[in-house]
């Protein structure tokens, strides 16, 4: 088979790294792929927003299955474009990809079927002075999200009514986010664990994949800005059968339902970013594909075929096949960024120490790029150093990473130094 990955993140890295294993594959081409993807696929360079082009060059190259990596080609609506053509492509429609791209449709689907989730309303650019109105009898603090795609960045904890005031100012008056912001929604804040859930759907059946902790905060100890992620770990301790079937029984399988209800069946990898609280896990968001850095650490957990289950989602026949997770081991992965990420950053820094060779290490690359035989920085995120190893020797392991995160050096390399610290598996 001939395989084609769309993005150039860490993520895709590692769905390239998991894909290649796949006795099915033939070739891997990755459009616009990254410095560490072209070590396993050919590079395309084809921007993600140019849906046309990657649909000519899949038709061109007899693809047999494209996966798409990051939320916007989605959006865009690249999975409907090539079923058109009788492509294989895995992902959700552009209709069934609104779980996303859309917090508004998201929060309302979530209220039509009883999904537990955080109170919220919701307002659009001419309802400013309502929104104000409900900020103000609302206790802090107050979360706002603008209901389109924002590469993350559009979730906005407000600590002070004043705060979230003056985010309101910036979404509907100051268009920070743009079109993405032309509606918001306002909802209460959650307190408890967060909870990274992936299930791969096939429009009515579904796996479950291994769960995960991504941390969203730039600084240890979860403060400053939120990022895309700085870190993760997989499985999760606390998680327990009685915690996965609640959220079975009142979280995946009313959406799944729900979607088929609303007549847009989701296929593909639906992740629920979840809050266990006191009463219960709750949603905070859904995603349409896989997330970054969690891909990083849940698929080298996973014994399975990767191709054969993306197949089987697209083919929906799901129910065929048997989910293998290598119970006794635990993942981590730590994430390198460039100085200044999430804001302003530099980029074009020559990258030193990959040429090492680490024991039982996998390194993702993400904001990557070859200048002239060099790899260089071109994003935030650089890098997720990731490794596994047995459950009751995941310290040992979160070692392991940390050693190895402190040998690959650019100027200006961060990273937060409490990723999987005190996490500790019975």
């Amino acid at each position: 088979m001939k395989i084609l990955i769309i993005g150039s993140g860490g993520r895709e890295h590692a769905l390239a790294w998991k894909i290649s294993q796949s006795p099915m594959v033939k070739k891997i081409f990755c459009a616009p792929g990254n410095a560490g993807i072209s070590q396993l696929a050919e590079i395309v360079p084809i921007k993600l927003e140019k849906k046309e082009q990657l649909l000519k060059f899949a038709l061109e190259n007899s693809i047999d299955l494209t996966v798409v990596g990051p939320e916007q080609p989605l959006n865009d609506g690249i999975v409907d474009l090539f079923l058109e053509k009788n492509l294989k492509i895995f992902g959700p429609t552009q209709a069934a990809a609104r779980l996303e791209s859309s917090k508004v449709f998201a929060k309302e689907f979530m209220k039509k079927y009883k999904i537990p989730t955080a109170n919220y309303r919701t307002f659009n650019r001419n309802q400013k002075f309502d929104a104000e109105r409900y900020i103000n009898e609302t206790p802090v603090p107050i979360v706002i999200k603008v209901d389109g795609l924002a590469s993350g960045k559009g979730v906005l904890i407000c600590e002070s009514k004043e705060i979230a005031i003056a985010e309101l100012d910036n979404i509907f008056v100051h268009q920070k986010f743009g079109e993405a912001g032309s509606s918001i929604v306002i909802e209460d804040y959650m307190v408890g664990e967060e909870l990274s859930v992936f299930t791969i759907v096939d429009g009515e059946n579904f796996l479950i994949l291994p769960p995960a902790h991504d941390y969203k905060k730039i600084l240890d100890g979860d403060k400053g800005k939120n990022t895309g992620g700085m870190g993760s770990y997989s499985p999760v301790p606390y998680v327990d059968e009685d915690l996965m079937n609640k959220i079975k029984r009142n979280i995946i399988k009313p959406t799944i339902s729900g979607m088929i209800k609303e007549g847009s069946p989701f296929r593909g990898c639906l992740y629920f970013g979840l809050m266990v609280t006191e009463t219960g896990p709750r949603v905070v968001e859904y995603n349409s594909r896989f997330g970054d850095p969690e891909t990083q650490v849940v698929l080298p957990l996973i014994e399975n075929d990767l191709v054969e289950i993306m197949l089987a989602s697209i083919e929906n026949r799901l129910n065929q096949i048997k989910l293998k997770v290598k119970d006794d081991e635990a993942s981590v992965c730590v994430v390198l960024s460039s100085h200044g990420y999430p804001d302003d950053y530099e980029v074009g820094k020559k990258i030193f120490g990959l040429e090492k060779k680490f024991q039982d290490i996998l390194i993702f690359h993400a904001g990557t790029k070859f200048d002239n035989g060099d790899v260089i920085t071109s994003g935030g995120r650089v890098l997720g150093v990731t490794s596994s190893g047995r459950k009751e020797k995941f310290q040992q392991t979160v070692s392991n990473v940390y050693a190895a995160v402190e040998q690959i050096t650019f100027d200006g390399a961060y990273y937060r130094s409490d990723i999987g610290k005190n996490v500790y598996f019975k």
